[in-house]
């Protein structure tokens, strides 16, 4: 399906998400920006999809979509169905699932592919998909290991981040933002927010051929009309008023603390302009 279909079909699979009956205006652009990723990815109906890291099912729906009545998305993420706000992955999944587009998914909640126990069939998938979910990873050593496992479930690799490398001084904020989250977590005060590894484009060019990938040339994504910068920015200002802050070694909370009164004399409370996102495939 090409992105002109896809794009037609955004409103449509929004409404098949529980979050766009909550806030629509913040739902139709996340899914019109994942229709953007899956038509350049060019996944083609009747392909079989392993999803990394589902969520709450944002980019779930539009494979869903894409691979139409014959393809299938397996959807797992490491979370408990209980996980999640305001809508929980159990909830928007269960949403999802009452759709047209249900019946072309498997969601697995709970489950982490590093787990010996879990298995697929060698080449059982054409695609395997992880987008927006690789900061989550404690580390690089387990993004690695999940790379590595992939490898020999799927074909194809497609991948999609945030890119540290911001295009215009707007966007330091959200780049301030997930830095400091993921100090704070490299110092050992772990969370469960959206940033636990922001890692750079560069880095992961230099992990994939280590795993068995052969990555084509990445390129740009457009994530303007997207809220994240805002998201993150909220999400890093609640953290610096947490308990956690108080776990920090008093070297890494001066530094931490030094980054956020710059945070705080840039970022705007609502408009924070996010990152750009980069995008690629490999064999």
């Amino acid at each position: 399906m090409n992105e002109t279909d896809l794009m037609a079909k955004a409103p449509s699979i929004a409404a098949s998400m529980a979050a766009g009956a909550l806030s629509p205006g913040d739902q139709l652009p996340q899914t019109q920006y994942r229709a953007a990723l899956v038509s350049s990815w060019d996944i083609p109906a009747g392909a079989s999809v392993l999803e990394v890291g589902c969520g709450q099912g944002d980019m779930t729906a539009v494979l869903a979509e894409a691979v139409g009545p014959q393809g299938r998305v397996v959807a797992v993420d490491i979370a408990d169905p209980s996980y999640g706000a305001p809508v929980t992955l159990g909830q928007s999944a269960k949403h999802l699932k009452a759709t047209p587009l249900g019946s072309r998914i498997d969601f697995r909640f709970g489950l982490d592919v590093l787990d010996e126990a879990v298995t697929f069939p060698d080449n059982g998938f054409d695609y395997v998909v992880l987008a927006h979910c690789s900061w989550y990873f404690a580390s690089l050593d387990p993004l690695r290991e999940t790379l590595a496992r992939v490898r020999r479930w799927a074909r194809n690799l497609c991948f999609a981040e945030w890119d540290l490398r911001p295009g215009s001084a707007d966007q330091l904020p959200h780049l301030l933002a997930v830095l400091i989250q993921g100090q704070i977590e490299a110092s050992g005060s772990r969370g469960e927010g959206n940033v636990r590894t922001p890692f750079s484009q560069e880095t992961l060019l230099r992990v994939l051929p280590a795993t068995g990938w052969h990555p084509a040339p990445g390129r740009a994504v457009d994530t303007t009309a997207l809220k994240d910068g805002d998201w993150e920015v909220h999400a890093c200002r609640a953290l610096l008023d947490d308990d956690r802050m108080a776990e920090l070694p008093k070297t890494v909370r001066d530094l931490v603390l030094s980054q956020a009164d710059v945070l705080r004399s840039l970022a705007k409370e609502h408009g924070n302009t996010p990152l750009p996102a980069y995008s690629l495939t490999a064999r």
